[in-house]
């Protein structure tokens, strides 16, 4: 949700201030972001949840924040819209993050929409949606189809209600987590999904972040890393071999760069993990790219993927 700039700065503080010399280390390892488009479409004006696609490569799914209907939006690498998934079978209270990751059916992707924002920290249960990931084609653009119906996966947290905004599933394994948000040093929850549950799961508490207000993250399609940012700042963990995914945040955090963004609200790794994109709030936003620095692929940004015209500057 928009917050005056007076909001933003004690953000700023409370998002950086756990981080110092001894925890925190600089990667290398990823180039500036350039910016790889422009999202001009008049339907996306509040983005919140960005994720790549695994079986469409070039395209990435988005979602608007609370007041959109419970809908997802295929773009491609450079911002394009290419249609509107209808999710059937699910509502739209307060959705703030999306991922992918693997559910019942092994041989399917599937997408996880997190209606887990709670600004005043009041609904006794959050709700993330599970829905099979469509097949599209990048180069052809759709309109709108329905997709669906998804599953209402309800979760409950075990101490508090809270409000949160980052949504992480396991590649590996399907186990589930959301970051709270409102805090100084942010606490991470895990459900562990391999069937369908019965009935509202109740998370559990397994790491603490050493910074606050998370407002997005993701997991690499192979499972090895995990990014999360607040709108100042983004760090990178690596999962220990043979460790359950909560692990890796207890390692040492490494730090990754963000370019300026009027509220940056989303993340995402590319779909070979290979580079990561960022997106803010607004209208026509950049959709900014972040690629490692030599002997990367260029993570869906390839010149077959998009027009000249359209190419990163």
């Amino acid at each position: 949700m928009r917050r005056s700039t007076v909001c933003y700065l004690a953000l700023l503080l409370c998002a950086t201030g756990g981080m110092s010399c001894a925890t925190l280390a600089w990667s290398e390892e990823f180039a500036p972001g350039i910016e790889a488009g422009i999202v001009r479409s008049p339907l996306i004006r509040e983005a919140s949840g960005l994720v790549a696609s695994r079986k469409n490569p070039g395209v990435l799914w988005i979602h608007n924040d609370s007041g959109d209907a419970p809908r997802i939006f295929a773009i491609d690498t450079r911002g394009n819209l290419l249609g509107v998934c209808a999710v059937t079978g699910a509502n739209a209270r307060d959705w703030e993050d999306i991922a992918i990751g693997p559910g019942p059916d092994p041989n399917q992707a599937y997408l996880y929409i997190g209606d887990i924002g709670d600004n005043e920290s009041k609904y006794p249960s959050v709700w993330v949606y599970r829905v099979a990931e469509p097949e599209v084609d990048v180069a052809r653009p759709f309109g709108q189809i329905p997709i669906g119906p998804a599953e209402a996966l309800e979760l409950t947290y075990p101490d508090s209600p809270r409000d949160a905004e980052t949504l992480l599933v396991d590649p590996l394994n399907g186990d589930l987590y959301i970051i709270a948000k409102r805090s100084l040093f942010c606490r991470v929850y895990r459900a562990a999904f391999g069937e369908s549950p019965a009935g509202p799961v109740v998370l559990e508490h397994v790491a603490t972040l050493p910074w606050g207000f998370a407002v997005a993250g993701d997991v690499s399609p192979d499972g090895r890393r995990v990014i999360v940012r607040s709108p100042f700042n983004a760090s990178l963990w690596m999962r220990p071999d043979g460790e359950p995914l909560w692990k890796a945040f207890g390692t040492k955090q490494i730090g990754i760069p963000l370019r300026m963004e009027l509220q940056g609200e989303a993340i995402c790794f590319d779909h070979q993990g290979q580079g990561y994109f960022t997106i803010g709030e607004g209208a026509n936003v950049p959709l900014y790219y972040f690629a490692l620095t030599s002997g990367a692929d260029d993570g869906g940004l390839s010149d077959t993927a998009v027009p000249d015209a359209n190419r990163p500057r």
